[in-house]
C-alpha cells in the first residue's frame, strides 16, 4: 500500500478580510435556487393558509395506518407535480410494513436481527440511553405508503421535457393527493389505457424486470411460483414471449385467474405435487426457468425451483423468500440464480432517479422508465390484461377500511384501488399548513421565534428538541415533501408546517432561521436568511465550496456593523461538558499543545449523498469540520497551516474518508485528526487526547474524561453521552435574546470553513 500527500493552501490569520473574498462569485448564482413553474395560493373558503392535502402514512411504532394532513409539495426541479387520480395498494410490500408496525418490540427485533446487532454495538460505545433515543426516533417517524400512482401533471419543473400540463402520467409516487416525482420516474399514459389499468404499471415493471433477467425464448417452459399481482402479470408477460407457463400457488382463486391467462396450474390446495406436475409439464426435461414472486420466510420456493429446473436452468427471485440454499441442488445442474432489483436499471441510483441522468439507450436498453413504457404499451395493445386483478375499490376517505382488509384478510383480495377526488385545475394545493396548538403566538412575546428549514432525523431527534428546550417560539418548519415537517411540527408545537422554505425565511414572524437540510443547500439558505435580516443557525457545514463561503462573507460584511445578525454553525462538540472542562484545564497552560483526535467514522456507501462532492461535499467537508473546529477551540489560536494525507495509491484508490489531517497553529501548537472509515463500529467513535506540560487529557466518546498529571483532576464521567448539542443551541438562543455576540466568533466560523473546504478538495485531488 502506498500513501499520497496532498497539501491544503496555507491559511493566514485574516481569513475574513475583504481581500480574501472572491470577486468573481455572483450572489445570485449562489443564493438563487431554481424554482418550479407553479405558484401556489390558498384554496377558497379554507383557513388562513388554505386546506391541506391528505396522505396515507404508517406509524412504525404503533402500527396505525392513518390519513395525515400535510402541506403539498412544490414543483421539483427536474420533476413533475402530479395530482393523483388513482393509486394501487401493493399487497406484498405494504402488508409487510403494516405487519411490522403492528408487531410488538420483541417481534420487531426478531424481524430485523441485523438492526439488533447494531443496537448492541451502539450501546457498548454510546451508552444505553443514547441508543434508546436513536431507536425511538427511527420508529417515531411516519412512513409514507404506496408506490403505484396515476394522475395528471399539475406542475412541470425546470429541465423536464416531454410532458405538458394536464397529461395523464404514471409514477412511483405514494398514496397522496399531490406528489412530486423526478422526471425519470414518470411516463405518459396512452389514451387506450384507463386509469384503473395504468395504476398497475409499476408492479408490471417489477414483473417485467424479472422476466427480462430470466431471458425467455420462444417455446421455452417456465414456472411462476406465487400468483399474487406480480406473479399473475409475470404469467402474461411470459406468455407474450411465446413461453408455456405453469403457475403455482396454494390459493385456488389465484390459480383460476392464471388459468384464464393461458397458464397450466398446480392445484396445491388439492394436494397436487408441484415437482411432479412440472416434470410432466416440461416433458420430462425440467423447466427452463422459474420466476419466484412469492413472499415468505421459507426457503422452500428456492429449493423447489432448483429441483424442477433443467440443467443450466434460470431462477430469478422477484419476491421475498428465505435464502438458505442447498449447494447440491444448484451444483449438479449448474443453475443460474439471480435476484431482480425492483423495476429495472436506474433503481436506487441517485444520478438517474434524482438528478435525471438517463442511461444511454445503446448501452442500457431497458431502464425503469422504459420498462414503465413497455408495460403501458402491452396494456394498450391488449397483450396485458389487469382488469381481472381488481378486487376492491375504496375512496381515499375510506382508506382505513382498505388497510384493515389488507391487515386482517377478512376476505380474499388482489388489486385494491384507492380513488382520489378530481382535481380542480383552477385551484392549487397549499404549501403552508396551520397547525393547531402551535406555540408561536402562545409563548412570551420577548422569546425569539425560530423557523426550521429541514426536518430530517437529526433535526427531529436533536436540534428541534434543543431549540424547544431553549424557550423559543416555534414559528414554522419546512421540508421538501411536507411529511416530516407536519410530523415534527405537530410533535413539538410549531405554528405551521410548510414545503415553502422561502415563505418561512422571509416571514416577519421568524427571528431565527435554523438550517438542517442537505449540505449543498446550506449556503443558499444562509444567504437568504442574511438577506432577510435573520439570525442563522446552520447545522454543519456552513458551505461546501470556497465560492459559497465567499458569498456568505460578502453579504455579511455588507451589513452595517451594528445590525449584523448572528451566524452560528452547529459545532456542538466545543460545548460538550467534557470539552468545556478540558478548555478550563488547558487555560492554565502557556506552552504549545499536541492534540490527537481519532474518529472511527464508519463506512458509508459511495452512492450515499454525503459522499457526493456536489451534494454532501464529501465526508471531510461534511463531518470533518467538527473536529477541525474542536481542535481550533482547544488550542485557542488561528490555524496557520493545514495538510491532509489520504489513504490509497497505486494499488488501492485514494479515499477521502480515510485521511490524516495535520493543523499548525499560531502559538506553535499542532493537532492531528485521524478520520477513518475503515475501522470496526464496536470501537469508540471519537477519542481526543491532549499532551502538554507533562500532562495528558484523554476524552473517550464524550462519556469519560481522564486526566494524567493534572493537580486536583483525575476523571469526569457522565451517565450518558453528551456531545453538547443542547448547550450549543442554548448559547446561541441566549445571544439572540440578549443581543449578544454569537457564541462562536464569525471569524472562527469562516476560518474553519475555509480550512475544511481546502482539506476536502486537497484530499480528492
Amino acid at each position: 500500500m502506498t500513501e499520497r500527500t496532498a497539501r491544503a493552501p496555507i491559511l493566514k490569520f485574516q481569513c475574513c478580510s475583504p481581500d480574501l473574498v472572491g470577486g468573481g462569485t455572483s450572489l445570485d448564482q449562489v443564493a438563487n435556487h431554481t424554482r418550479g413553474s407553479l405558484t401556489f395560493a390558498a384554496k377558497k373558503g379554507c383557513k388562513e393558509r388554505g386546506e391541506s392535502m391528505r396522505q396515507i402514512m404508517q406509524e412504525l411504532s404503533t402500527g396505525i395506518t392513518a390519513m395525515h394532513d400535510v402541506p403539498a409539495p412544490g414543483v421539483p426541479g427536474g420533476g413533475l407535480l402530479i395530482a393523483t387520480r388513482r393509486s394501487l395498494i401493493s399487497p406484498g410490500t405494504e402488508r409487510m410494513l403494516v405487519d411490522f408496525g403492528r408487531a410488538g418490540w420483541v417481534d420487531k427485533a426478531r424481524q430485523q436481527p441485523e438492526r439488533v446487532r447494531q443496537a448492541w454495538e451502539k450501546i457498548r460505545t454510546d451508552g444505553l440511553l443514547a441508543t434508546v433515543d436513536a431507536v425511538r426516533s427511527k420508529l417515531d417517524q411516519p412512513l409514507p405508503l404506496g408506490y403505484c400512482n396515476v394522475g395528471t401533471v399539475a406542475g412541470i419543473g425546470t429541465g423536464v421535457s416531454g410532458f405538458s400540463m394536464g397529461d395523464r402520467v404514471v409514477s412511483n409516487g405514494p398514496h397522496a393527493e399531490f406528489i412530486a416525482v423526478p422526471g425519470n420516474l414518470c411516463v405518459r399514459v396512452p389514451e387506450q389505457v384507463s386509469d384503473e389499468e395504468a395504476v398497475f404499471t409499476v408492479l408490471g415493471a417489477v414483473a417485467l424486470q424479472g422476466v427480462r433477467l430470466a431471458e425467455p425464448t420462444l417455446g421455452e417452459c417456465f414456472a411462476v411460483t406465487g400468483l399474487g399481482l406480480i406473479g399473475l402479470i409475470a404469467v402474461q408477460l411470459l406468455r407474450a414471449n411465446g413461453c408455456r407457463v405453469i403457475g403455482i400457488d396454494p390459493d385456488p382463486a389465484k390459480t383460476q385467474i392464471a388459468r384464464g391467462f393461458g397458464a397450466e396450474v398446480v392445484e396445491v390446495a388439492r394436494g397436487e405435487d408441484p415437482l411432479a406436475t412440472a416434470e410432466s409439464f416440461s416433458r420430462g426435461r425440467g423447466v427452463d426457468g422459474v420466476l419466484i414472486t412469492a413472499a415468505t420466510k421459507s426457503s422452500e420456493p428456492i429449493s423447489q425451483a432448483a429441483r424442477m429446473c433443467r440443467k443450466r436452468g434460470r431462477i430469478v427471485l422477484v419476491g421475498v423468500t428465505g435464502l438458505k440454499l442447498n449447494r447440491a441442488d444448484f451444483y449438479e445442474k449448474e443453475l443460474i440464480f439471480q435476484v431482480s432489483c425492483s423495476y429495472g436499471p436506474g433503481r436506487y441510483d441517485p444520478s438517474y432517479e434524482q438528478r435525471g441522468h438517463d442511461y444511454p439507450l445503446g448501452f442500457v436498453r431497458w431502464t425503469e422508465q422504459r420498462n414503465f413504457e413497455a408495460v403501458l404499451d402491452m396494456m394498450a395493445a391488449g397483450r396485458l390484461d389487469v382488469k381481472p386483478l381488481i378486487t376492491h375499490r375504496f375512496r381515499i376517505d375510506d382508506a382505513a377500511a382498505a388497510y384493515d382488509l389488507l391487515a386482517t384478510g377478512s376476505e380474499p383480495y388482489l388489486g385494491i384501488l384507492l380513488e382520489f377526488p378530481a382535481h380542480d385545475s383552477n385551484s392549487v394545493p397549499v404549501r403552508i399548513l396551520e397547525l393547531e396548538g402551535g406555540t408561536a403566538r402562545a409563548s412570551a412575546a420577548a422569546a425569539p421565534a425560530v423557523a426550521f428549514i429541514g426536518a430530517g432525523n437529526y433535526a427531529g431527534r436533536v436540534l428541534i428538541p434543543a431549540f424547544a428546550a431553549s424557550r423559543v417560539r416555534l414559528s414554522g418548519i419546512a421540508s421538501s415533501g411536507g411529511v416530516t415537517a407536519a410530523h415534527y411540527g405537530r410533535k413539538y408545537g410549531f405554528a405551521r408546517a410548510s414545503t415553502d422554505a422561502d415563505a418561512l425565511i422571509t416571514s416577519d414572524e421568524a427571528d431565527i432561521v435554523a438550517v438542517a437540510t442537505r449540505h449543498d443547500s446550506h449556503a443558499k439558505f444562509v444567504l437568504r436568511a442574511l438577506q432577510a435580516g435573520k439570525h442563522v443557525f446552520v447545522e454543519k457545514p456552513l458551505a461546501i465550496s470556497a465560492e459559497e463561503i465567499d458569498a456568505i462573507y460578502e453579504i455579511w460584511a455588507s451589513i452595517p456593523n451594528g445590525r449584523r445578525p448572528n451566524v452560528m454553525v452547529g459545532f456542538n462538540r466545543r460545548f460538550a461538558p467534557h470539552v468545556v472542562r478540558m478548555k478550563e484545564l488547558l487555560g492554565s497552560v502557556r506552552e504549545p499543545k499536541s492534540i490527537v483526535v481519532t474518529v472511527n467514522a464508519g463506512a458509508i456507501p459511495g452512492l450515499h449523498w454525503t459522499q457526493d462532492p456536489g451534494v454532501g461535499g464529501g465526508r471531510i467537508i461534511g463531518e470533518g469540520c467538527h473536529f477541525v473546529d474542536l481542535v481550533r477551540f482547544l488550542v485557542g489560536y488561528p490555524i496557520v497551516d493545514a495538510r491532509v494525507q489520504a489513504l490509497g495509491g497505486d494499488v488501492h484508490p485514494v479515499s477521502d474518508d480515510k485521511v490524516a489531517i495535520t493543523l499548525a497553529f499560531g502559538d506553535g501548537s499542532w493537532g492531528t485528526i485521524h478520520y477513518l472509515a475503515n475501522g470496526h463500529r464496536a470501537f469508540p467513535k471519537e477519542r481526543v487526547e491532549v499532551f502538554c506540560a507533562g500532562r495528558i487529557l484523554q476524552l473517550e466518546n464524550f462519556r469519560r474524561l481522564r486526566g494524567y498529571g493534572w493537580p486536583g483532576f483525575s476523571r469526569m464521567t457522565l451517565w450518558r453521552q453528551d456531545k453538547g448539542q443542547k448547550a450549543c443551541v442554548k448559547a446561541f438562543v441566549e445571544a439572540v435574546r440578549t443581543g449578544g455576540a454569537s457564541p462562536i466568533p464569525f471569524d472562527e466560523i469562516m476560518e474553519v470553513a475555509r480550512v475544511t473546504v481546502a482539506l476536502g478538495e486537497a484530499a480528492r485531488a
